[in-house]
């Protein structure tokens, strides 16, 4: 959705950039019973992007039974994707191998540290193992998307760097952060909690039981802390989309979209009792599409545009690191 949007001077290395990401997680994905395997495909499509000369990849071995027929179809024209990659400008593939480079390291965290689906769950151990792992997997494509449209949309324009890029990052983390809290009970099933245990132990709670309903009372009310943190980081990512050149409207409003609907869907989470989390929380296209067409209609409107995000008392991009 908003790869559509972008202007036609960065869509194509964002584009390689997220279909290759895409790729190293449908390998991570992969239902394969070896985690050798998982990790060896990894480490190989690793090689290829960083430029090494090795044989042509063979990823479709790597295809889970649950695979869709696009991802499917991703893993079998990995070398398009690649070849695609290699034509682009010099720059433009730094920037792509150091983004990918940390997503990739974070997949590999991942793997290493849960396994394969282990019945007895393991959780993380710190709020700072949290923050890390967000950061990999996210954080840093939002530097890295800062970084890409600066050079090739706003190379002039007056901005203070350092502040972008720190909530551009956090803007990445929030997403992120999101995607974990909506899909707990699902990330439970498989054996991995990302909530950690020095927050879960003071509380009395364990991973196998976080999400019953007779810990309600002492799961929401943490479970709702972590909800406050991915707040915050979409108000850093809100104040990242408005210091933007307004003028690029394309970039604002692919900022944008990603940040209404991740605050809409914390809503929605911080609505839901313990049952409602388990039947799973997801917006409908029809908001999705009332989100898009009220930010189109509010674009040139200042204060209407401003009132698309009303962030909490706890949601200031001030907060949170």
């Amino acid at each position: 959705m908003t790869l559509r949007i972008l202007p036609r001077a960065v869509r194509p290395q964002i584009g390689v950039a997220y279909l290759l990401a895409r790729t190293t997680d449908t390998i991570a994905d992969s239902d394969l019973d070896a985690l050798p395997a998982r990790l060896r495909g990894l480490a190989d499509l690793r090689s290829r992007i960083m430029g090494a000369a090795s044989p042509e990849l063979n990823l479709v071995r790597l295809s889970p039974g649950n695979t869709t027929a696009p991802e499917r179809m991703l893993l079998d024209r990995a070398e398009e994707t690649l070849r695609f990659f290699n034509g682009l400008a010099e720059e433009d593939k730094r920037l792509i191998r150091e983004v990918l480079s940390a997503i990739i390291s974070g997949q590999e965290l991942d793997l290493k540290r849960f396994g394969l689906g282990d019945p007895n769950l393991r959780a993380l151990e710190t709020e700072a193992e949290l923050d890390d792992y967000t950061y990999r997997v996210a954080g840093c494509v939002g530097e890295f998307w800062t970084k890409m449209c600066r050079a090739h949309l706003f190379p002039e324009a007056r901005l203070d760097d350092a502040q972008l890029l720190a909530n551009g990052i956090r803007f990445g983390k929030g997403l992120q952060l999101v995607n974990i809290l909506r899909d707990l009970p699902a990330d439970l099933r498989k054996g991995r909690c990302y909530l950690p245990k020095e927050k879960l132990e003071p509380a009395g709670l364990l991973p196998a039981v976080l999400l019953s309903p007779a810990n309600e009372a002492k799961f929401l009310p943490l479970y709702h802390r972590h909800l406050d943190a991915a707040e915050s980081h979409l108000a850093a990512g809100w104040a990242y989309t408005n210091a933007l050149p307004f003028g690029q409207v394309r970039v604002r409003l692919a900022c944008a979209w990603p940040i209404l609907i991740g605050r809409k869907t914390i809503e929605r989470l911080r609505a839901a009792q313990v049952l409602d989390l388990q039947r799973g929380v997801k917006i409908p296209r029809s908001e999705v599409r009332g989100i898009l067409a009220r930010s189109l209609l509010a674009y040139f409107v200042p204060g209407a545009w401003q009132k698309l995000f009303s962030a909490t008392g706890k949601a200031v991009a001030s907060s949170g690191k």
